[in-house]
């Protein structure tokens, strides 16, 4: 299992969401070339478990998402879940699939029908999946989920997205993704477009759905400060590729690969005496090109510690302890030391 993106995956026979392998490009300007959006991902989500997949604007982590929805179908690799390869099913048998399966979107406002009522939209995916559903059940199913939600039903459901605020908006578009009960949930950047105080409010709610619906979520993110209350693990993933997956307590208190370490030096301090970036570097330059990305470790144009290996061969998720992997030749800290010392054979397996 010491093969690209994949020695993560053991003893995980039981997840709900199995991603292998995974490609995605698209055709750019030029004769042959192509935009590497995601590239050769493997990642796994297990029952009741939040996956936070975390990078920067650019690296692809929203493509995944949206591919893993098959919205776009995929280049290449394996999307399976509950046991079932959704990238072999076209037509019916993947529409039956769909209601198990639901997104969330960055802006709260654009992913609302400005034209529909708030009652009219929450009702909408019981009107295309449970069509044999009477009047009152819809109506007792929608009442419900905007209670669930924080929003009350008497009052919402005959108004227009633009008479809520932007939490309001995302608390309405929770309550469209939940109607139908799914079990997985892919949250796109969620709170991203929220003030700070609102973000904390929709991570609290998100976390509350959770338990009560019995959800798996998938969440992405560009902050990793963000990320961390709601994520049981975490996945750093940089120009289309993983870089590190780890525990969020793991990650957090001992980052291996240079790029997160970046990252968290990055999250603003509430302390004027420390100074941001102490411990972990900076991320210097601007990040490359999707559509030529740098040969061997895609994140050595950037990192400090870079060398010749660095250019010349592209290093593989490899195991340093507690389901913690990282992609790097040079990792940091104490894991990332017993890495090295190790070597690269002998914590493959």
């Amino acid at each position: 299992m010491a093969g690209s993106g994949t020695a993560h995956l053991r003893d995980r026979a039981d997840a709900l969401l199995r991603v292998e392998h995974l490609v995605v490009e698209f055709p750019a300007a030029g004769r042959g070339r192509k935009v590497h959006a995601v590239s050769d991902v493997s990642l796994d989500v297990l029952p009741g478990e939040t996956l936070g997949l975390v990078g920067e604007s650019g690296c692809g982590k929203s493509t995944l998402g949206r591919a893993v929805m098959q919205l776009p179908r995929p280049t290449s690799g394996s999307v399976r879940f509950g046991g079932q390869e959704l990238t072999a099913l076209k037509g019916e048998p993947l529409r039956r699939l769909r209601p198990q399966m639901q997104m969330i979107f960055q802006d709260p406002i654009s992913s609302l029908n400005p034209r529909r009522r708030v009652g009219d939209i929450v009702a909408e995916p019981l009107a295309v999946w449970r069509s044999g559903q009477s009047h009152g059940d819809v109506q007792a199913a929608v009442r419900a989920v905007l209670a669930d939600v924080g929003l009350d039903y008497d009052t919402a459901a005959d108004r227009l997205p633009h008479q809520f605020s932007g939490g309001q908006c995302q608390r309405i578009s929770i309550a469209r993704a939940l109607v139908l009960e799914p079990k997985l949930l892919v949250c796109d950047e969620p709170v991203s477009a929220l003030d700070v105080s609102v973000q904390a409010q929709i991570l609290n709610l998100l976390e509350d759905m959770k338990a009560r619906y019995g959800l798996t979520m998938l969440f992405i993110a560009h902050d990793l400060a963000v990320v961390k209350s709601i994520s049981d693990r975490v996945a750093v993933m940089y120009l289309g590729k993983l870089c590190e997956v780890a525990p969020s307590d793991g990650l957090y208190d001992a980052p291996t690969h240079p790029y997160t370490a970046a990252l968290l030096a990055s999250i603003p301090v509430p302390n004027p005496e420390v100074r941001p970036g102490v411990g972990g570097g900076t991320l210097s330059n601007d990040l490359p090109s999707p559509i030529d990305p740098p040969s061997g470790c895609r994140f050595r144009t950037r990192c400090p510690r870079a060398g010749q290996r660095c250019a010349e061969e592209e290093p593989v998720l490899r195991h340093c302890g507690d389901d913690h992997w990282v992609a790097c030749h040079f990792p940091v800290g104490k894991l990332g030391q017993a890495l090295s010392h190790t070597g690269p054979d002998a914590m493959a397996d």
